[in-house]
C-alpha cells in the first residue's frame, strides 16, 4: 500500500531523531532578488547556530531503508519491528519549499537510509538539493550528511550547494565499529570528509563547516579515547565540531547496554564541556584526561577536574596571572578574563573587586589569591576542594499559600 506525504513525514522524521549533528554553522548567505530564503533571518526555531541564534531545521531522511545493520542503529537492516518509507527528491524538495515558505522552517538537514549502494543513495541526495538551489532558487541553510564510501565526484558536487556537510563515525574506535557495524570503518566514514576538506581548500574560499557524531556509552570506550580521537580530527582540519550522543537502547543486542539502561546524558555534558576546552581554551586531551584519570569526573566540570588534579600551578595570583593562565583559573570564563586584564591596569585587585566586576568567585576562590590573600575556610587540598564543591546543598522548594498564612 502506498504511503501518503504525512505518513512518510511522520516516519521519516522519527527515524532521524537520534542524529544530534544538525546545527546550523551560522554562515551568512545574503538575500538575492529572485531566490528563496537566507540564514542570516531567525524563525520558529530548535536548534543553535554558532553566534548563538536559534533557528528552525527541517530534520528528516530521505529514507530509513538501509542495506547496513549496524547493531546500534534503529534503522538497521534487520529491524522489521519498523515501518519503512522513503521521499522522491520532488516530494521532499517541496515539502522544504512549502514548509519555509509558511514560516515553520529556516533551513534543511538531510540524512538518509542507505538504499542500493552508497553513491546510488548520494545521488537521491544531490537531486533534492538540485532541485531547491537551481529550481527553487532556495538561498537557505542546508546541511547534508554525507555517505561512507561515496563517490569524491558526488561529494564535490554536494559541497557545491551545501552550507554544512557531516559523516558520523559513531564509535570511537576500530574495534567497536567492526564487532557493531561490520559495514562501516573509520577510513570509510572520514574519506568523505577528506574530500570535502580538500575540495574547500581548492576553492581559496572558507572551508565549508563539516562536523561528525560520536555516540557515548555504547561501547566501553573511555572519555580519554574519545577526546583523544576528537582532538585528532580538529587538529586535522577535518571537523568544525564533534557533536556527543548518550546512548539511547533501542536495540536488543549482546554487546550493547540493556533496554532498561539510562542515557549516560551527565557524561554527554561533561565531553561538550571538555570540548570546548580543546576547542577555545588552548587545553589538550591529555591535561584534561590521561592513563592516570581516563574518564572525567561526572560531579565536577573539566576545568575544575583538570585543576584539582594540578594543584601545583595554583594558587594564582590574579593581579599577576598572564591571560593563558587566567583562563584556566576553575570558574572564570573568557568575559572574566577580559574584564580582568582590563581592570588591572588601573589598580590591584582584591576580592571584593572581583565580585563588583561580577566575576564568580564560587569556584575560583579556592585556585587565587588578591594581594596575596587566600580564602582560609577550607584546606588546599584536592579532597578538602572538591567536598567543598560538591557538598549537597540545602533543597528550597516553592512555598505554596498555607505556608504563609498557617491554618484557618
Amino acid at each position: 500500500m502506498r504511503k501518503d506525504i504525512f505518513e512518510k513525514m511522520e516516519i521519516l522524521s522519527n527515524s532521524a531523531k537520534y542524529d544530534v549533528s544538525c546545527s546550523s554553522s551560522g554562515e551568512p548567505t545574503s538575500f538575492k532578488k529572485g531566490e528563496l530564503g537566507a540564514t542570516h533571518s531567525s524563525g520558529i526555531c530548535h536548534t543553535y547556530t554558532a553566534d548563538g541564534r536559534c533557528v528552525s531545521l527541517l530534520k528528516v531522511l530521505l529514507t530509513n531503508f538501509c542495506i547496513y545493520d549496524c547493531a546500534y542503529c534503529i534503522n538497521r537492516k534487520s529491524n522489521d519491528e519498523i515501518p519503512r518509507a522513503a521521499f522522491s527528491p520532488r516530494q521532499l524538495a517541496d515539502i522544504t519549499i512549502n514548509f519555509y515558505k509558511r514560516n515553520y522552517i529556516e533551513g534543511l538537514f538531510l540524512s538518509s537510509g542507505i538504499i542500493e549502494s552508497e553513491d546510488h543513495t548520494m545521488v537521491l541526495i544531490l537531486r533534492t538539493l538540485k532541485i531547491l538551489r537551481h529550481e527553487y532558487k532556495f538561498n537557505g541553510y542546508i546541511h547534508v550528511k554525507l555517505i561512507p564510501g561515496c563517490s569524491v565526484e558526488l561529494v564535490k558536487e554536494v559541497v557545491a550547494l551545501a552550507n554544512r556537510v557531516s559523516s558520523n563515525i559513531e564509535l570511537p574506535s576500530d574495534a567497536s565499529l567492526k564487532l557493531l557495524a561490520p559495514n562501516k570503518t573509520k577510513q570509510k566514514v572520514l574519506q568523505p570528509l577528506k574530500y570535502a576538506r580538500d575540495l574547500s581548500l581548492e576553492k581559496q574560499t572558507k572551508p565549508i563547516g563539516m562536523s561528525t557524531q560520536l555516540i557515548v556509552g555504547a561501547t566501553p570506550e573511555s572519555d580519554k579515547d574519545i577526546l583523544k580521537l576528537s582532538s585528532v580530527l580538529y587538529n586535522k582540519g577535518l571537523l568544525k565540531r564533534v557533536y556527543y550522543s548518550a546512548y539511547i537502547p533501542v536495540n536488543t543486542n549482546k554487546h550493547l547496554p540493556a533496554l532498561n539502561t539510562k542515557p549516560p546524558m551527565l557524561r554527554e555534558h561533561r565531553l561538550y564541556q571538555a570540548d570546548w576546552l580543546l576547542r577555545f581554551y588552548d587545553f589538550t586531551w591529555d591535561e584534561i584526561v590521561n592513563d592516570a584519570n581516563p574518564n572525567l569526573d561526572e560531579e565536577l566540570d573539566p576545568k575544575t577536574f583538570w585543576a584539582l588534579n594540578n594543584l601545583q600551578h595554583f594558587p594564582m595570583e590574579i593581579n599577576k596571572a598572564s591571560k593563558e593562565e587566567l583562563l584556566r583559573i576553575p570558574g572564570i570564563g573568557a568575559r572574566g578574563v577580559f574584564k580582568i586584564i582590563k581592570a588591572r591596569r588601573f589598580k590591584r585587585l582584591s576580592f571584593d573587586d572581583l565580585k563588583k566586576l561580577k566575576i564568580s568567585l564560587k569556584k575560583a576562590k579556592y585556585f587565587i589569591t588578591c594581594n596575596n590573600e587566600f580564602q582560609r575556610e577550607i584546606a588546599f587540598r584536592p579532597d578538602s576542594i572538591k567536598s567543598a564543591l560538591v557538598a549537597p546543598k540545602q533543597k528550597l522548594t516553592q512555598p505554596c499559600l498555607f505556608d504563609m498564612f498557617g491554618e484557618f
